[in-house]
């Protein structure tokens, strides 16, 4: 259950009585959308409103005990309230999380003293002063609406989103297994950049992986639990059991290596010293990862792993590392996203264990069993990528929406069929501003919180299609 701080705003010549109603109101529509409100008592201040400066130190205070489990904070504004004292509790906090401003609307039946709440007002006296203090806050999508619309319930579940993806990126563990492909110049990133935003990457060569996964036998006791999970997870088809045994021990190794760093996330080294120095692709250990909210990415793509984190914590469902791959047909808006088959099981419902076709030409096919085989049905679509501009030391993203489709499909690995609204637009954006032929897909449509969060809070360049 994630926390939020709720700072409910008064002015003393408005009614108080609608403070009161106000903090009621939330309570109840925190418990049903299943959050943890942290706010004065009605005891603690006038009715558990912020106004003076010492109401603002209090409220500051509450939030400081809390400051380990708040991602973010409401401002709930009944009546016009005072914008100082909104702010003042925001400075005083030094929380750098993502804020929230509500206001409720008038009744044009109760537009007498004892009911008037200006709260219209107020907002752009609130939203005013923050920009003066500097503090980033965000909007709902209608300038005033009640707790208890289910235009504000959406809002508000849209920026603990936000708070999700402001928070994880701020922290965020990624695990950097082997070197970049040298064929592979796309995937370059800063390492300095990232970690300047709160981005750690660890890195580990890949011989160290591959040294300690051939020293474990099928006899050890984690490779068999590791194998019945495999199994569990996916058809093994025709792949031999001693290529599963192979797959096992590599999973072992990498499931230690993110718990000995406490890692999120990983970007994985697999074209193509994987084949030819351990004899398997990692393809269905990263598709495990993936599903279990652990993403991975493959040929080292760092900052495709951190898309694929960044629209998880968007959406709360798994993401896909995808190539920009081919046309289809000649429809403008339609084209084929590709792997060789890494995407998490949620994208595969005819899911099953086989080879790389492609990789297999240059290292033998019987090389490359791990990689899945699988055609992601129609859903809906978020895609994006993230990216560090070397160049101009930002990190910079492009975002957008569209639909997966069950279009005819006949071809190998994992694939899918994208409708995107002015494709030809989008692909000169992407070519045009140097960013990856990896990009990442998630079914969900969270371009919005992506955009608010990405661009808003990290402080980063965004592009919306």
């Amino acid at each position: 259950m994630l926390s939020l701080g709720i700072i409910i705003g008064n002015r003393d010549f408005f009614p108080d009585s609608l403070v009161e109603k106000a903090r009621t109101e939330i309570i109840d529509v925190f418990a049903k959308l299943k959050l943890k409100p942290i706010l004065l008592d009605s005891t603690d201040t006038k009715l558990g409103g912020v106004e003076t400066y010492k109401e603002a130190q209090k409220c500051a205070d509450l939030f400081k005990a809390h400051r380990e489990e708040i991602v973010g904070v409401l401002v709930l504004l009944p009546n016009f309230g005072d914008e100082k004292g909104v702010a003042d509790t925001l400075k005083l906090t030094g929380l750098n999380v993502p804020v929230l401003v509500q206001a409720y609307p008038d009744e044009l039946t109760k537009m007498n003293v004892v009911n008037r709440r200006d709260s219209w007002c107020g907002k752009i006296s609130v939203c005013n002063n923050l920009y003066q203090y500097g503090i980033k806050y965000s909007l709902t999508s209608q300038h005033v609406s009640s707790p208890s619309e289910a235009v504000f319930q959406k809002d508000l579940l849209d920026f603990v989103a936000v708070c999700r993806v402001v928070k994880g990126l701020r922290n965020v563990r990624i695990g950097a297994v082997g070197a970049r492909p040298g064929a592979f110049n796309t995937v370059r990133y800063s390492e300095k950049i990232l970690q300047r935003n709160g981005i750690t990457v660890t890195t580990v060569d890949l011989s160290e992986i591959l040294g300690k996964a051939n020293k474990l036998t099928i006899d050890d006791t984690v490779v068999k639990q590791h194998l019945e999970a495999i199994n569990a997870y996916a058809p093994k088809g025709k792949t031999p059991n001693e290529a599963m045994i192979q797959i096992a021990k590599l999973d072992v190794v990498l499931k230690e290596f993110m718990e000995e760093y406490a890692l999120d996330a990983t970007a994985i080294q697999c074209w193509t010293s994987l084949q030819q120095n351990y004899g398997c692709n990692v393809c269905t250990s990263m598709s495990i990862m993936s599903e279990n909210m652990l993403p991975s990415a493959c040929e080292v793509d760092v900052t495709g792993t951190l898309s694929m984190y960044a629209m998880q914590l968007a959406s709360g469902s798994p993401s896909a590392l995808v190539d920009w791959n081919n046309n289809y047909a000649d429809d403008p808006d339609k084209c084929v996203l590709f792997h060789c088959g890494n995407w998490a099981k949620s994208f595969l419902p005819d899911i099953s264990i086989g080879t790389a076709p492609i990789l297999g030409t240059t290292v033998g096919v019987e090389n490359t069993y791990g990689a899945l085989d699988g055609r992601t049905p129609a859903m809906p679509l978020t895609y994006g990528r993230i990216s560090t501009d070397d160049p101009k030391g930002i990190i910079k993203a492009y975002i957008g929406e569209g639909e997966l489709t069950n279009d005819p499909l006949s071809t190998f690995g994992n694939r899918a069929v994208a409708q995107i609204s002015d494709l030809q637009g989008l692909m000169k954006y992407v070519c045009r501003n140097g960013f990856e032929h990896h990009v990442v897909m998630n079914a969900s449509k969270t371009a919005a919180i992506l955009e608010e969060a990405l661009s808003n809070y990290m402080g980063w360049e965004v592009y919306k299609h």
